[in-house]
């Protein structure tokens, strides 16, 4: 199916969500996750309206970076390597991994400006998922006020990928809940109003649980 029509169906969908939970549709970053599709089904993405586009490898990112350039914002979703940094950090807009000390330190090292990062929380416990553990967010977030080129803007995670739609919005209900906690401390350096999750399976679960930033792939470019 073309991209447009697939784009039209996630939009019809994010209004029903946001409907459901008394939202605004305006309010949702639909980031088009294209790690596994050609430079020529990513052009047909940005030609049909896909502002955002989300890559986790730093070899498919460069390759389409250096195609497309600056016509899209640009979203690192995958686990960032501390010795990748410098290849890619001022080229991204958005990091939506950010994990560990180690990692803010090489971000800070080598960006010439301050970067959004999203905290990557490992909500469901999962062995096979990264991130942190959610009792260790708030005191790592405190800590990277000395890093002045991290901004911590939100948190990510990943809900397990189950057919049970109530353990999946328990994921999301509680990274919403850390980000509230976190906001309310006014942070200057993390003002922590966003969160990344929802993806092709759930993403209208967690539109209802507060997401502002989902990640599309297989429903939005195919795989």
């Amino acid at each position: 199916m073309e991209v447009s029509g697939n784009l039209k169906d996630i939009q019809e969908k994010i209004g029903q969500a946001c409907e459901n939970s008394g939202r605004n549709p305006e309010d949702i970053t639909v980031i088009g996750v294209t790690k596994y599709v050609t430079i020529e089904r990513t052009k047909e993405a940005i030609e049909s309206g896909v502002k955002n586009l989300g890559e986790n490898r730093n070899e498919g990112f460069l390759e389409k970076y250096n195609y497309f350039g600056e016509q899209v914002k640009w979203h690192f979703i995958g686990t960032m390597q501390s010795r990748k940094v410098k290849d890619v950090i001022d080229k991204i807009d958005v990091l939506h991994s950010l994990d560990r000390i180690s990692l803010a330190k090489e971000i800070n090292k080598r960006s010439t400006a301050p970067v959004d990062c999203f905290v990557q929380v490992n909500v469901s416990g999962e062995e096979s998922k990264h991130g942190m553990e959610p009792e260790d967010v708030l005191p790592f977030i405190e800590n990277l006020e000395m890093y002045q080129h991290i901004r911590v803007v939100g948190l990510m995670t990943m809900a397990p990928h189950i057919d049970d739609p109530e353990r999946i919005r328990i994921v999301f209900r509680n990274l919403a809940e850390l980000r509230d906690q976190i906001k309310k401390k006014q942070w200057s350096h993390a003002p922590c109003e966003y969160l990344s999750m929802g993806m092709s399976n759930d993403y209208e679960i967690a539109i209802e649980e507060g997401a502002t930033h989902i990640r599309i792939g297989s429903k939005l470019v195919g795989s």
